[in-house]
């Protein structure tokens, strides 16, 4: 069965990939000639990104380097543990300078970088509800989010339960991006297509002194937020989510 989460191979060899010091052995001869951990994780992330993380097996992946499978094995133990430094590498793109501004600045800061880390990676979203495994670029990344947060009054139990609530926000809002881009696959039409073709089916069927709310709102919000306008929805909700941040910090 496919690594689809973190936090699924053995741990200690997992913390000595994510913590090995940089650069590592020279260049091997044979096919390992200029082969290592980071090309391997690099080619498996482009390889995720294309197709998704179902598609990144061992095997696909020796093929795409253009080595024997066993060769990877000597690298990275298996699918497990490549998945995890996968993730913590990725997560190494946010924040190049630290979220500044007053808190909810910095908050909205966070919030957009990983909306942009899950857009570009979207097999990231899912991955990272696992077990966390302890990385360096997840814990700079931690460290920056909880000084988002610090010194504002709040004690170490709360900052941590903001930083989950915007982190688990943000996760829900790209699911409905990720979702509506699946659908277009599958479907072979786009948002404005499928309802080209279903609303002269709905209106024959939908009846307004049952649903007279919806025949209110829906003409209406409709047009305006297009289909699917995932965008405009998460930075709705945001706001929203940070509304209520505040309202906990003034008290």
């Amino acid at each position: 069965m496919a690594t689809e989460s973190s936090g699924g191979g053995d741990p200690a060899r997992t913390m000595a990939l994510l913590w090995r010091p940089p650069g590592g052995p020279g260049p091997r001869p044979g096919p390992r000639a200029g082969l290592d951990v980071d090309r391997i994780v690099t080619a498996a992330i482009e390889l995720a990104d294309r197709e998704g993380l179902g598609a990144v097996t061992m095997r696909r992946l020796a093929t795409e380097l253009g080595v024997g499978a066993m060769t990877l094995y000597t690298h990275v133990p298996g699918k497990g543990e490549l998945v995890d430094l996968m993730y913590d590498a990725v997560l190494g793109e946010v924040y190049p300078t630290p979220p500044a501004g007053d808190w909810r600045a910095r908050l909205t800061t966070v919030a957009r970088e990983n909306w942009d880390l899950f857009v570009r990676h979207p097999w990231a979203a899912n991955v990272g509800t696992g077990r966390p495994v302890l990385g360096p670029n997840l814990m700079r990344k931690y460290d920056l989010e909880l000084a988002a947060v610090d010194g504002l009054g709040l004690s170490e139990v709360d900052m941590e339960l903001v930083i989950v609530l915007v982190g688990a926000f943000v996760r829900g809002s790209v699911a409905g991006l990720h979702d509506q881009a699946a659908a277009e696959r599958t479907s072979g039409l786009t948002d404005e297509q499928w309802w080209a073709v279903t609303e002269p089916h709905i209106e024959k069927v939908f009846d307004p002194e049952r649903f007279p709310i919806a025949a209110r709102v829906g003409p209406v919000s409709g047009p305006e937020l297009g289909a699917g306008d995932q965008a405009r929805s998460f930075e709705f909700g945001l706001a929203r989510v940070l509304d209520g941040i505040a309202v906990m910090i003034a008290r």
